[in-house]
Order: C-alpha cells, then sequence, then structure tokens
C-alpha cells in the first residue's frame, strides 16, 4: 500500500453459470475508514446477512482478519451450507493466497483489515467448483486491487455485458 490509510479496492468473477463466484475486495489500515467498516459491519449484522471472520479451519482466521459479507441471504439450508461452507473457505484460501503472492505485503497482515463482498447463487449446487471459484476470485480482486486494476483505458474501450444481460446495441 502507498501509505497506511490507503485503501485498496478489488472485484473478480470467476466461473460460469449456477457456481460462478463473484467477491468484492476492500483492504485498508484498521485505524481507518476501513477498520472502521470492518467494526460496524460486524457488530451491525440484518436479516440474511450476518457477517462473520473468515477462518482456515475453525479457531484459525486468515490474515490479515476477512469479513465475510454475503450479497445474497440464504435461499435455503444448502445455499447456507455453501456460504458458511465452501464459499468461506475459498474466500479465506484465496486470502492466504494473496499474501504468499504479495498481493498483500506480509507486515500488512496484522495492521489491516479485508472486508470480502461474496456472492454465492442460490442454485449453486457443487461445493469443490464454489470453492475453487471463491478462492481465485478472492486471490484475483486483491491482486487487481494490488495493481489498481483495471486501467481507465480498458473501462472506456469496454461495452456493457454481464453473464446475466448485454445491452441489445452490444449483442453481436
Amino acid at each position: 500500500m502507498r501509505n497506511g490509510q490507503t485503501m485498496q479496492i478489488g472485484e473478480s468473477f470467476v466461473g460460469e453459470g449456477v457456481n460462478a463466484a463473484h467477491v468484492n475486495t476492500v483492504l485498508g489500515h484498521r485505524d481507518g475508514p476501513a477498520g472502521t467498516s470492518w467494526a460496524t459491519a460486524l457488530a451491525t449484522p440484518s436479516a440474511g446477512h450476518v457477517p462473520f471472520v473468515a477462518v482456515l479451519r475453525p479457531s484459525l482466521p486468515v490474515k490479515p482478519m476477512t469479513l465475510f459479507v454475503t450479497k445474497a441471504a440464504p435461499a435455503n439450508d444448502d445455499h447456507g451450507l455453501l456460504i458458511w461452507g465452501p464459499a468461506q473457505a475459498g474466500v479465506a484460501a484465496g486470502v492466504a493466497d494473496a499474501v504468499a503472492e504479495g498481493s498483500i505485503p506480509e507486515p500488512d497482515t496484522s495492521t489491516h483489515v479485508l472486508i470480502a463482498a461474496v456472492w454465492v447463487n442460490p442454485g449453486a449446487d457443487d461445493a469443490d467448483t464454489v470453492y475453487r471459484n471463491n478462492r481465485e476470485a478472492t486471490r484475483t480482486a486483491l491482486a487487481n486491487g494490488a495493481q489498481d486494476l483495471p486501467l481507465l483505458k480498458d473501462v472506456l474501450a469496454a461495452s456493457p455485458s454481464n453473464p446475466f444481460y448485454t445491452p441489445p446495441e452490444e449483442r453481436a
């Protein structure tokens, strides 16, 4: 990070269909706005959206301390298990990967916090794919944030399109 108060914001979409992962990340110093947001989100859950600390295994949180925030309320027990199980494990592993690769400098793991906003489709049906996609999406979002991606020239050159909609004038 350029200084202790700089936030890194990242985004990544990995996979296809119902098991795809969409992760947004906010990484910043505990003493700055990211730390305030992290603590506020943890202390103020809302119906269906209960932020929790991502762990590699019980009682071993990933570092930097990562708050997992689901973008979709659990639709049923199976969906909830995919959020709390493979998606959460994938996010934790992706954070560890980002530290190992240098996207998050090791000294920042004790001074910074991370918020990961995670989409798990209510129709998801493959735990292993959900895990792999969330791991890669988290790692990539953090790498993108560290590199300040996307480049503005790429944004300006892009035509709107996503897996759920492409405007008629953009369709080939």
